[in-house]
């Protein structure tokens, strides 16, 4: 079921929007070759702790997850992703990192995602981000009251089109409330004028992610680590923003 929020709730999720934002900047500044992904998911349990939030990832189990995530931090590394289940790996020089964090403060949720690059970047590897981040800029911008959701997919798949990128619409934007998945669904896909009408009060975590060379993934043996089929290298990019009568509200701008 798709819910609207008042301008009320809207602002009341601005505080989960900032600490969201907060967290995954603590955690870009700490990423750097040497660092193990299981400090950063330590250091974003830590925030947790210190806020007084709740992780939506601890105890997340999707069906298309083989249990119980366990940890409060989604990390990413190189031909990975989405959903990179932290482990015991320890950054080094040229990986490509993607962390995507979400997390409920006073009962409201948020969610974001970022990729960067650990020493010294592969031109592609910047080229990749860069294509992710001026995506997300604009699936964010046809998020647009009147405007459908086919609208923001569309957005979002032309700049990767442009860039000669292959698009996956397995797993795309969702909206945002009270839990960090529902509904609509939003590919990163998609026809202009199709699908659900934008209306003020959506709240929606729009997350073009994309691949080097392929648009064909598979699961990781940890049952959630989603990687590419050809081993090239992914961006992932994710904010959280509301529909207005006006501009959108990024919700977890940084």
């Amino acid at each position: 079921m798709i819910e609207l929020r008042t301008p009320t709730q809207v602002e009341q999720m601005r505080p989960a929007g900032r600490f969201v934002a907060e967290v995954i900047t603590a955690l870009s500044q700490a990423a750097d070759v040497g660092v193990n992904l299981l400090e950063l998911d330590a250091l974003a349990h830590r925030m947790i702790r210190e806020r007084g939030a709740e992780s939506c990832y601890i105890d997340y189990h999707p069906s298309f997850g083989a249990s119980p995530f366990g940890k409060v931090l989604c990390t990413s590394v190189n031909d990975a992703v989405l959903h990179g289940l932290p482990r015991d790996y320890v950054l080094r020089d040229g990986d490509l990192l993607s962390v995507d964090f979400a997390a409920s403060v006073d009962g409201w949720v948020s969610d974001s995602a970022l990729s960067l690059v650990v020493g010294t970047p592969r031109p592609e590897d910047l080229e990749l981000i860069e294509v992710t981040g001026r995506a997300l800029a604009a699936g964010i911008g046809a998020a647009r009251a009147d405007n459908r959701v086919g609208d923001i997919s569309h957005a979002i798949a032309e700049v990767g089109r442009a860039a000669g990128l292959k698009i996956n619409t397995q797993f795309g934007g969702h909206g945002v409330g009270r839990t960090m998945h529902g509904d609509p669904h939003i590919p990163n896909d998609g026809r202009p004028g199709r699908g659900f009408k934008l209306k003020p009060g959506l709240v929606i975590a729009i997350e073009p992610w994309f691949l080097h060379t392929t648009d064909q993934i598979f699961t990781d043996a940890d049952g959630w680590t989603l990687r590419s089929q050809d081993g090239s290298r992914g961006a992932h990019m994710e904010h959280t923003i509301a529909v207005t009568e006006g501009e959108p509200i990024v919700l977890t701008a940084r």
